[in-house]
């Protein structure tokens, strides 16, 4: 299977294999769905997925035919502009668009590919020489698939009727030994000068450039995501409704929520159940809690006399070579990720046990920093100093701000080469559909 990897141009041939690999992973995600499945809202936070089909289309139009010199591929660019955009028709009100059928985007994003494919054939694209350069506009449109694929996951995660059926092709033991081992245990950060984010122009989105040096305090950070079993303890302790343990904020919208656990919970007698989309059974107390916002994070770990870190803290963590003194790519190292070090790519549709990866440690001793569950961190959504904006100001610039917090490390339906070490993900902190957990951080005294 290709793997889409930064750091050096894109042959044509290399490009096509790519973006057909990702067009036949989003049919696979779909292809089980009846026409209503599709067009069906099934929740207020997430498009229909006839929105996100076509938006994967019209993104692919503008970027790699319209930007490249060949117009519109289907000659009906501007009224797809209007419905494909995403300021102009937020996620709560696109059930209301006028969305093409099914038969409609299959042909629509057929007939797109067809000119992308012939104007790679011909080599004549034209365009910003930046945007060009070694297939960083490829990789961009790749990476947009790739990112849309875990939209459209996390919507069928909340799909009314029927459960979606996930086409699993790898499995996970239930508990693991070495979980216990790790539940709680830290490793101490030295800190000092490091570098946080890249100069990359290969893949790298905007908001991960450039690369800059910090001065880290010493801290210490969790070997590895925060269990189940360790996150039930604060619900059964009452967490969920003890004000001191949450920001003012966190607790108002608890409140009003009603919220009692981690979305998917489920109460069975004294005990908790887990849905993971067709499948409900018993909580799984070895594995990553999973679908937390940035509140029960942040709640959790005052709890447990700890607290998040920071972005830059979860950067150097996982990525930091003290040895060497530079940044990694991936917590291992510089190769691409595999299925020995992590749990990405919609495999098994599900998180591994903590401590399922010792040969994907950092080398800060730090485990299970890339795959299974988003962390939270602290941090606000900021622009690093020398910021630009590239290719477009609403990819990043637009979102910076307080009302976001910063999310690292990719997920188990993260598409590997939508995943690195600087790559920077960002929501609102009330957010729960996401596949997020998060670890803990703390000062040394």
């Amino acid at each position: 299977m290709p793997q889409l990897q930064e750091g050096r141009p894109l042959a044509a041939g290399e490009i096509v294999d790519l973006l057909s690999e990702a067009r036949a992973r989003t049919w696979l995600l779909v292809s089980t769905l009846e026409p209503e499945d599709l067009r069906r809202q099934h929740d207020p936070l997430m498009s229909p997925i006839l929105w996100d089909l076509g938006h994967i289309g019209h993104f692919e139009e503008v970027w790699l035919h319209e930007k490249l010199g060949g117009g519109s591929a289907t000659g009906d660019g501007e009224g797809l502009r209007g419905i494909y955009n995403p300021f102009e028709n937020p996620r709560a009100s696109r059930d209301r668009l006028a969305l093409p059928t099914a038969a409609e985007l299959q042909t629509y994003l057929g007939e797109v590919r067809r000119r992308v494919e012939e104007r790679l054939r011909r080599a004549d694209a034209q365009g910003d020489p930046e945007l060009l350069a070694e297939g960083y506009v490829y990789r961009l449109v790749l990476q947009h698939e790739y990112q849309h694929n875990e939209t459209i996951l996390q919507t069928l995660k909340l799909k009314q009727g029927r459960e979606w059926m996930p086409p699993r092709v790898r499995a996970f033991p239930d508990a693991l030994e070495r979980a216990r081992e790790l539940e709680g245990a830290m490793v101490r950060i030295e800190g000092g000068r490091v570098d946080i984010g890249t100069d990359d122009r290969s893949a790298a989105y905007d908001n991960e450039r450039p690369c800059h040096t910090v001065e880290l305090q010493p801290f210490e950070m969790d070997v590895a995501p925060v269990s189940n079993r360790a996150f039930a303890r604060f619900v059964d302790a009452g967490g969920y409704h003890d004000a001191s343990l949450w920001s003012s904020a966190g607790w108002a919208w608890r409140e009003q929520e009603g919220l009692e656990a981690p979305r998917f919970w489920v109460r069975d007698g004294d005990t908790w159940g887990e849905r993971r989309f067709d499948r409900l059974g018993p909580l799984r107390a070895d594995h990553p809690v999973c679908h937390v916002s940035h509140h029960e994070a942040a709640a959790y770990a005052r709890f447990v006399d700890r607290r998040l870190p920071t972005e830059q803290e979860w950067e150097a963590a996982a990525t930091w070579d003290g040895s060497a003194g530079r940044a990694r790519r991936f917590p291992w190292g510089d190769d691409p990720p595999d299925g020995l070090r992590t749990n990405l790519d919609a495999l098994a549709f599900d998180t591994a046990p903590v401590g399922a990866f010792p040969e994907g440690a950092a080398p800060s001793g730090c485990e299970q920093m890339i795959g299974d569950v988003w962390e939270w961190t602290a941090s606000d959504f900021e622009a690093y100093p020398g910021f630009r904006a590239f290719p477009y100001r609403e990819y990043s610039e637009v979102f910076f701000g307080d009302e976001y917090k910063v999310l690292r490390g990719g997920s188990w339906a993260t598409r590997p080469g939508a995943i690195r070490g600087t790559f920077r993900n960002w929501d609102y902190p009330i957010r729960r559909q996401i596949f997020a957990g998060f670890r803990c951080a703390r000062d040394v005294g």
